[in-house]
């Protein structure tokens, strides 16, 4: 089981990737968090992206591609993999097609999902965070028992930056123009399946599950 998430931000890849990966027996490999543990454990190419990263500047496709090499060599990769958020372009995917070859391994299916602006407003709006214990709210699926205040520790809770609506406007269209030359890359091979992003968390695994054809 080899297989790409894709998806705009917001649109729940992550949470659906998690516990698949822990259904499956097999790795979820999400880049940020493939940074941090390389980040943790001082290796040559945790330590090189570190210096990207203190600048501010995006780390650079090879040594994130050198960081996916080596966690798909991971032991806990050897019976397949979700690869989450990752590639964002055709370079990254061509080099994510060649490094897979390179271990005599394809992959089997690009999943994206699919996610209406409104819904993806909605959930990348709605989040607060606390001023004091940075505890995490939503004012939909998660709100806090009293508005404004924070259930843990009474602190105020507030809207952060990046979830005011202008920038997640924003982000969302930066996306679309990355990634629509993605899908077409994907679509042409072969690989790419679409499932609807909205509905029930397990709607939405059991879609995913059928376009991986992992049903149970």
């Amino acid at each position: 089981m080899r297989l790409v998430f894709l998806g705009p931000p917001g649109a729940g890849k992550g949470t659906q990737a998690r516990a698949l990966a822990r259904e499956w027996g097999v790795a979820h490999v999400a880049t940020g968090d493939m940074l941090r543990e390389a980040l943790a454990a001082g290796t040559r190419l945790g330590l090189e992206a570190k210096r990207y990263m203190e600048r501010g500047a995006l780390v650079p496709d090879d040594v994130i591609i050198g960081l996916m090499r080596e966690r798909l060599a991971g032991p806990d990769a050897a019976r397949g993999f979700i690869v989450d958020g990752f590639p964002r372009t055709i370079a990254q995917a061509e080099a994510l097609a060649g490094l897979l070859k390179d271990a005599g391994q394809a992959l089997d299916r690009v999943i994206y999902f699919e996610v209406s602006e409104r819904e993806l407003l909605r959930r990348l709006t709605g989040r607060r965070i606390c001023r004091r214990c940075q505890t995490a709210y939503h004012l939909v699926s998660a709100p806090p028992r009293t508005p404004g205040v924070c259930d843990a520790c009474g602190g105020e809770l507030y809207q952060r930056e990046d979830d005011r609506e202008a920038t997640v406007r924003n982000r969302l269209e930066v996306y679309a123009r990355q990634t629509a030359p993605l899908l077409a890359y994907y679509s042409q091979r072969g690989l790419l399946t679409t499932v609807a992003g909205e509905g029930s968390i397990e709607a939405i695994r059991s879609a995913i599950r059928a376009a991986a054809g992992a049903e149970r």
